[in-house]
């Protein structure tokens, strides 16, 4: 198990790089210049040469490793071991200004939003992206597992089929499909859910439903095969020649094995929910990370793509070995 982890601790670095260096590639190729605004004033040519260069765009090269630099923490070890932070306290003090919190893994400014850094902007978002993801896989873990176990209970039954279509639905309709139809229904024609914005209760519902549902319907496949398989196996019929009761018998020894495929999916599933949903965010309003990655690839700001997507692939990781540590935990077999 530690052996594991240290793996894959020691190969997250690597991963990371080769996710930051093809990403940046894409983006830089992208057509579109990150320091003009259509909207507003573009500035001189002489000024854009000049932000070029303060910012490292005028080089892909420069850019890459002076990004990967503050990124990866390196800037603020060497900083800190060569006492440069500490003189910026002290000089801070001396002069009565409010010294800047330097981050360990700074992602630079955002080249978007004026006077906001992305590590401002990730630490604002975050939470909202955070919330909205783990609800909605509680949603869907409730949703999944109840109608995987009944319809294995009773195969081929209506229950079965209209949990199957249920399921087929949820996996082929897009979310941005989903949503719409719930704005539809409960924001228009019966008007008892706000149709966007963050902060209350009731907004969370409809965000939450919609990106939950095709994790649903994935997770009652997954546990509706599980237990057919495992309601056929000796154990169970030992446990229910025992006298076990038919409870008992479903969730103590079925639904444990049937849920190991389920454990498998949530890794992934559990990331890409809390890193939050592109299309949901932008359909309900939702201020999360998957609403600014977007804003920052149509305007282009690599510093808030590279940063997003540096979140995004390191929990997709962590997870992932979560997953790994409880199906180890859940199945002792597995080496």
């Amino acid at each position: 198990m530690i052996g594991l982890i240290l793996r894959r601790l020691l190969a997250l670095p690597v991963i990371l790089i080769v996710v930051y260096t093809i990403t940046l590639t894409l983006a830089w190729a992208a057509p579109g210049n990150p320091l003009e605004n259509p909207e507003g004033r573009q500035p001189p040519a002489e000024v854009m040469e000049a932000m070029k260069r303060q910012y490292n765009l005028d080089s892909f090269w420069r850019f890459y490793i002076s990004y990967l630099d503050s990124a990866s923490g390196a800037e603020y070890a060497r900083d800190l071991v060569t006492g440069r932070i500490a003189r910026e306290h002290n000089l801070a003090a001396q002069t009565d200004i409010a010294a800047r919190s330097r981050p360990v893994f700074d992602f630079g400014p955002s080249l978007q939003y004026e006077d906001w850094t992305v590590n401002e902007i990730i630490a604002g978002a975050m939470p909202v992206s955070i919330t909205l993801g783990a609800l909605a896989i509680l949603i869907a873990l409730g949703i999944g597992i109840t109608a995987g176990v009944v319809g294995a209970v009773r195969p081929n039954s209506f229950a079965d089929l209209a949990t199957l279509t249920v399921a087929l639905i949820g996996i082929s309709l897009p979310t941005f499909v989903i949503g719409t139809v719930l704005l539809l229904v409960f924001g228009v024609w019966w008007p008892i859910l706000p149709v966007g914005g963050w902060g209350g209760l009731a907004q969370l519902v409809m965000p939450s439903l919609t990106l939950s549902l095709p994790f649903a319907a994935y997770i009652a496949r997954l546990t509706r095969m599980g237990m057919i398989e495992s309601l056929g196996s000796d154990y169970v019929r030992t446990a229910r020649a025992k006298g076990m009761g038919e409870r008992r018998v479903l969730l103590a020894h079925a639904l444990k094995n049937a849920f190991l495929p389920v454990l498998s999916f949530l890794g992934p599933a559990t990331a890409l929910a809390m890193t939050g949903s592109f299309i949901v965010e932008r359909v309900f309003n939702v201020p999360g990370m998957g609403q600014h990655f977007v804003n920052a690839v149509l305007n282009k700001d690599l510093f808030l793509i590279m940063g997003v997507v540096l979140i995004f692939a390191t929990m997709l990781i962590v997870f992932n070995l979560a997953v790994d540590v409880m199906y180890r935990w859940v199945d002792p077999r597995i080496a």
